[in-house]
Formats: C-alpha cells, sequence, structure tokens
C-alpha cells in the first residue's frame, strides 16, 4: 500500500482507518522514519479510533506506554534510544506480543533482527509539503491487516 498524505489531517484519517482495522486483526506493526515524519501521530489517531480519549505521549523516554481498551492490550514503543535486542528482553519485550495484543514500534530500523519478525511494515517519508506513507505485510497476519486497513481507508 502507497498513499501521499499531504497534511497532518490527512496521517490523522489514515491512523484511525488502521485502529478501526486493529478491532479485529492484532499484530506486530513497525513504523520506520525520519523524525517529525509522523509516526507518533498515526498511532495516536489509531489510538483514538480504539477508543483511548486521554494522552498520547511518545514513548522516548518511557520505551513503552500500554493502552487497556476494548480492542485489547495496545503496546507503542519506541527504540531509538536503545542499541540491542538485549535490551528488548529487560522489557519484557516477548510478553507484549502475547496473542490479543497489538504492538506498535516506532525506530524498527534500531534492532533489525527483532524488526524482520513484524506483522506489517510502515514507512512514513518525506514529500514536498506532505508526507508519503507505505506499508507492506510481513506474514499471513499482516496481509489479514492490511487488507483491513485498506477497506478502512476506502
Amino acid at each position: 500500500m502507497k498513499c501521499f498524505l499531504p497534511d497532518e489531517a490527512a496521517t490523522m484519517l489514515v491512523g484511525a482507518a488502521l485502529g478501526r482495522a486493529m478491532t479485529q486483526q492484532h499484530g506486530f506493526i513497525t513504523l520506520a522514519g525520519d523524525l517529525g515524519a509522523g509516526k507518533t501521530t498515526l498511532v495516536r489517531s489509531a489510538l483514538r479510533a480504539l477508543g483511548h480519549a486521554g494522552p498520547v505521549r511518545s514513548p522516548t523516554y518511557t520505551l513503552i506506554e500500554t493502552y487497556s481498551l476494548s480492542a485489547g492490550l495496545i503496546h507503542h514503543l519506541d527504540w531509538y534510544r536503545l542499541a540491542s535486542d538485549d535490551e528488548l528482553d529487560s522489557i519484557g519485550f516477548r510478553d507484549l506480543l502475547a496473542p490479543g495484543n497489538s504492538v506498535l514500534v516506532e525506530w524498527p530500523e534500531r534492532i533489525p533482527i527483532v524488526a524482520a519478525r513484524s506483522d506489517l511494515s510502515v514507512a512514513l517519508s518525506y514529500e514536498g509539503d506532505g508526507r508519503s506513507l507505505s506499508a507492506a505485510a510481513d506474514t499471513v497476519v499482516g496481509a489479514d491487516l492490511l487488507r483491513l486497513w485498506m477497506t478502512e481507508i476506502g
């Protein structure tokens, strides 16, 4: 999937569509992109669509923010400050991937060996005054999630 996001409002609409898709399919989703490309905006919009009304902070310093929603546990991680997969073990990353949970990871390129096991890979990049979003399924679960997401986008 590829789409152009001319502004923040478009990013929010696509993020909300992802959230609606996540009500039907959980998964491990990576979000790559430069600083300010819209990764956290996409996650924030997905969480809003899932019913979260409170603040959504970038987990740059906390490493992980967990949201308990009717769609299950949603874990939002930021790997920017991590140096190895050993550090993921210390925060219990494997446990986060339990059935019924969704895991959204910003800066997956910091630990590529683990990111390679994602269900869905999303990349945001600057394109003119807007952003370009591309998404690719890496597993059968990811293919289902991507199909649902594209359906929600319309």
